[in-house]
């Protein structure tokens, strides 16, 4: 098992979330977060981007505050990290400063509270 922690633009929560869906992966965590990466951000700027408008998007440039994220955690079967990985990126991906960043990590143990059912099986299989 891998959990695939991903942080996203604000605007892409709801693309990302259907093309998971789409993909079989129903099963997520999303949360909201504050970062930035070593890009600069023109705050001038950040309001319209925060609304999803990309030429607001495409002149982000120098600040350095933190900027509203989105940090999604999905735990998948090994089998399915690529296809995880491949979709956000797929959704994400505006060749732009800021696009965001995945982390694969292991996990080693997944229990469902309801039932106790280990392992795979409390998991989206696809």
């Amino acid at each position: 098992m891998k959990e695939v922690m991903a942080i996203i633009r604000i605007n892409m929560i709801n693309k990302t979330k259907r093309a998971l869906s789409e993909a079989g992966i129903s099963s997520f965590t999303a949360r909201e977060c504050l970062g930035r990466g070593k890009g600069l951000v023109d705050f001038k700027a950040l309001k319209g981007a925060e609304q999803g408008y990309e030429e607001a998007i495409q002149q982000l440039g120098s600040g350095q505050r933190l900027i509203p994220k989105r940090l999604l955690t999905i735990v998948v079967p090994n089998k399915l990290v690529k296809k995880v990985v491949d979709t956000i990126i797929t959704i994400n991906k505006t060749g732009k400063s800021g696009d965001g960043k995945i982390f694969v990590l292991p996990i080693s143990e997944s229990i469902r509270i309801r039932t106790g059912e280990s392992g795979e099986m409390t998991l989206d299989e696809e």
